[in-house]
């Protein structure tokens, strides 16, 4: 999403992260997506990483709260938060449920901490800092949905209306359906799609 914001163009291989090919370890050891190999040679593994160089290149809609030390200090900070805590606690939940868990209640209680801050900060504003979205808005949402999906009935009923409302926002979008269509197999054809 941050590339197809920054109307930046890059050659795009889809693959099958079971079936990694050859290229992509060569590029990246750890062979895990996304991998960003840059002209110059230069490696970028980490999605929030390439959000940043994409919108670095490119930022038209402000995303990045340039203009505005102190948002963008705020902006980068709900980032690290999900991040650096809510992301461990989300994937404790998410094997919890999947296993049966007794803590089940106790590992979904230590996600909504982070899930009850969204919720304030979606109180009188349809994004996380305003009326248009921040890098935050695009880099938190995969996990928010993942969090939704886990207890999906159990979310539905819970008193975060104004987070559920922000993520159906988000899924309905031009953008989200234009970024998430589906590619032809890089492992299969060998063949770049070119994206953005």
């Amino acid at each position: 999403m941050g590339i197809a914001l920054s109307q930046q163009k890059v050659l795009l291989r889809e693959i099958i992260t079971k079936d990694k090919p050859s290229e992509l370890l060569t590029s990246s050891p750890k062979g895990t997506v996304p991998v960003l190999v840059l002209p110059n040679g230069h490696i970028i593994e980490q999605s929030i990483d390439v959000m940043n160089w994409a919108l670095q290149q490119n930022d038209p809609q402000d995303l990045l709260r340039s203009s505005n030390p102190t948002l963008s200090e705020q902006v980068h900070q709900l980032i690290k938060t999900n991040d650096e805590d809510f992301i461990g606690h989300l994937e404790k939940y998410r094997a919890s449920v999947r296993y049966r868990n007794i803590d089940v209640e106790q590992r979904r209680q230590a996600c909504e901490a982070f899930i009850n801050q969204l919720e304030v900060l979606l109180t009188d504003q349809p994004y996380f800092f305003g009326v248009t979205p921040s890098l935050a808005d695009f880099a938190v949402m995969p996990f928010v949905s993942q969090f939704v999906r886990v207890e999906k009935k159990w979310f539905v009923q819970s008193e975060y209306k104004n987070v559920g409302r922000w993520l159906r926002a988000h899924l309905e979008s031009k953008l989200y359906t234009q970024v998430m269509k589906q590619y032809p197999l890089w492992n299969e054809t060998k063949q770049d799609c070119v994206f953005g």
